[in-house]
């Protein structure tokens, strides 16, 4: 018997997504590191120390799927092993904590680390010069939302998206394989 037309798409789709995964959460990976890029470089929010953990996790992704990729493309497999995507779910699994996290932080549902959370003001190029020079400089505090929208902080946009990235990657990495006819 046929299946239906529309399950074999379906699952056409799963095995595509499950093979495909490494690079496109090599590209969001790269993009949302971008974005914290774009909003230090050109809004001026300087990072303070939980934001910099939260980018380590990106970066730790990026590697993670150039590898997966890499391995890939060169062993001339139609995805990279199931294991990649597992990682992948692991690595943005602890990236939504880290970001939660951040974001009780700033709305005072806990305390945050005390390295961050003192007193601490924006850091200037000229500050810069002056912290090499032997001045003493704020950094950037944790607890304090530099940035809202709709209510929500960076933190916890970026905890948002770590969680769906975390399961997109927990579905990639159960890969979906077409069942073999037996006669």
């Amino acid at each position: 018997m046929n299946a239906p037309k529309s399950n074999k798409f379906g699952k056409r789709l799963a095995l595509a997504f499950s093979r495909w995964w490494s690079i496109t959460a090599l590209v969001l990976s790269l993009a949302m590191l971008a974005t914290a890029w774009s909003f230090q470089l050109f809004a001026h929010l300087s990072p303070c120390h939980l934001c910099l953990k939260q980018r380590d996790v990106y970066w730790i992704a990026v590697g993670v799927s150039l590898v997966a990729s890499v391995w890939a493309l060169f062993t001339g497999a139609k995805g990279p092993p199931r294991v990649f995507s597992f990682v992948l779910f692991a690595i943005f699994t602890t990236g939504a904590a880290i970001a939660l996290f951040h974001a009780g932080v700033e709305l005072k549902w806990w305390t945050g680390p005390q390295s961050c959370t003192a007193s601490g003001a924006e850091i200037s190029l000229d500050q810069m010069a002056a912290f090499l020079a032997g001045a003493t400089t704020k950094a950037p505090m944790c607890d304090v939302a530099q940035w809202r929208m709709f209510g929500i902080s960076m933190a916890g946009y970026n905890a948002i998206v770590s969680a769906i990235l975390a399961l997109l990657s927990l579905i990639a990495s159960l890969r979906f394989r077409p069942k073999r006819k037996i006669y």
